[in-house]
């Protein structure tokens, strides 16, 4: 099913439904600040099954990133921050970054094998970020690509519904999305490298 949502103003009703669902194992097709991505919750292994299985690829489950509401809830899955680090990401959040963090004790059990970093992200987008906040934890998520050779991300939510429709439980139209991947910034080794450029810039 298809929900359409202002991101200025999202209905607090659909974005309800929604959360109801990611609550119960759902699977949700969302905007971000740059492309549509597949969601789940943290807690739901059934759900997360569910996106390994309409990717394809067993081998990406661990290229999985996590959707947050805010900085210090990323600080709740990862080893403790250093604090250029912390102003850096302070300084770009929310964006189009997905920052590379050394994971704590609460993430291998979210993935397949032992994970041992995140990719953290909070996207500039209301829409995101409400339903986020609404499910009081972090989202695993994952980027929905176009099956075109050249085009990487399908960017019309009308074309993604049709396309994901029997697969997920609700595809929640915020409009157009982008065609350009948040830029991932290692931050492991008490430093940064930029390890994709993408939209954001630092």
């Amino acid at each position: 099913m298809i929900l359409k949502l202002h991101e200025n103003n999202p209905s607090e009703k659909r974005i309800e439904r929604i959360v109801e669902t990611l609550e119960n194992d759902g699977v949700i097709i969302y905007p971000t600040d740059t492309v549509y991505a597949f969601g789940c919750s943290i807690d739901s292994q059934k759900a997360a099954d569910r996106i390994t299985r309409i990717k394809g690829d067993e081998k990406k489950r661990d290229d999985f990133s996590l959707v947050f509401k805010d900085i210090s809830q990323i600080a709740e899955y990862t080893k403790p921050i250093p604090n250029d680090i912390f102003k850096i990401m302070k300084d770009n959040l929310p964006g189009p970054f997905t920052f590379l963090l050394e994971a704590n004790h609460k993430v291998p059990k979210l993935y397949k094998n032992k994970k041992r970093i995140i990719g953290a992200r909070i996207p500039h987008n209301n829409i995101a970020l409400h339903i986020v906040e609404r499910l009081g934890k972090p989202m695993l998520t994952s980027s929905v690509h176009d099956e075109d050779s050249i085009i990487d991300y399908t960017t019309d939510p009308e074309l993604i519904h049709e396309r994901y429709h029997k697969l997920v439980d609700y595809v929640a139209d915020g409009g157009p999305g982008d065609n350009e991947a948040s830029t991932v910034v290692d931050c492991r080794d008490d430093a940064i490298e930029v390890v994709r450029q993408g939209k954001g810039v630092i």
